[in-house]
């Protein structure tokens, strides 16, 4: 059984802000890839998967929207393997509407993205939003949409920064993307220091070298069991991740480098995020309900 926390859904990279369109049509054209984001792409690209989160996103910065209603919509079209992640921009003058009317849309937990919003992680609006969601008891995902861009503040995403927010927000649980990325070792630092901070494999999932030197960190620090699987799609396929995870040892055969044990492997692709981070959803709770040996995914195949 394995649950993706990261992924996306929309019908035209413009839904993400002309600025980041461009980039990502940059970064196609330099892997000689296609790029398919929408919900029937999708679909597809999780059937490997038990479950995914499907994440919204909304930016005055950038002049982007993929909408929670959107968000609602694809959730709706297959509740028992989707659950919706509410995309509120805490700069916005009606993020508190917006966070209501993503719990009356069925969603169960927040995105945001410092630098991609334009926001100090302990700007006064955000913290107000926090507190909130912490009062519905929804957990919050802090994480980039796509590529970097030019007018985000790369520094608003570094992990130390939530420091302040987990401390003004013990109970609430907090899920890094990326393994914080480029920050990759204060995220980790985050994990140690803070009993409801989580963090998310995507990204990083996609470069196995780095991939593996992390998780041979992330063991060391005895915080493997923080680590929630995420693909990332649309910019990495469900299947690609899991087989990088499952297979992230080639790199020490036949050397004297070290190894991470296959149990941890399949306990960070296995680990359910619905039951760590207290959400309640058809999805959770068809997860719930799913034998062991109806497992429908590539773990199998790849222990």
């Amino acid at each position: 059984m394995i649950v993706d926390c990261s992924t996306r859904v929309f019908n035209a990279p413009e839904q993400l802000g002309r600025e980041m369109a461009e980039s990502l049509r940059r970064m196609t054209a330099l892997r000689g890839t296609r790029l398919e984001s929408t919900a029937a792409a999708h679909e597809r690209a999780t059937e490997p998967v038990a479950a995914a989160l499907v994440h919204g996103f909304r930016s005055k910065l950038l002049d982007a929207a993929i909408p929670n209603e959107f968000v609602a919509e694809v959730v709706r079209s297959n509740p028992g393997r989707l659950a919706g992640i509410a995309g509120i921009d805490p700069m916005a003058p009606d993020a508190a509407t917006q966070l209501d009317r993503a719990v009356e849309l069925g969603l169960v937990g927040v995105s945001v993205s410092p630098s991609a919003q334009g926001f100090h992680p302990t700007h006064s609006d955000a913290m107000r939003l926090y507190a909130r969601v912490d009062q519905l008891g929804l957990p919050i995902f802090f994480g980039r949409p796509g590529p970097l861009v030019a007018s985000g503040t790369l520094e608003f995403d570094r992990p130390a920064g939530l420091d302040e927010v987990a401390r003004a927000n013990p109970g609430m649980r907090i899920v890094i993307g990326e393994l914080g990325w480029p920050w990759i070792d204060e995220c980790l630092a985050m994990l140690l220091k803070h009993p409801n901070v989580f963090a998310e494999i995507s990204g990083v999932a996609g470069r196995p070298w780095q991939l593996y030197n992390t998780l041979l960190s992330a063991q060391s620090m005895g915080v493997m069991e923080k680590l929630f699987f995420g693909s990332g799609f649309p910019y990495e396929l469900p299947a690609k991740a899991i087989e990088n995870l499952y297979s992230v040892n080639a790199f020490a055969h036949g050397t004297q480098l070290p190894s991470i044990p296959r149990t941890a492997l399949r306990a960070i692709a296995e680990r359910d995020p619905f039951a760590v981070l207290g959400i309640d959803s058809p999805a959770a709770r068809a997860v719930r309900q799913r034998p062991a040996s109806a497992e429908g995914d590539l773990s199998r195949d790849l222990r």
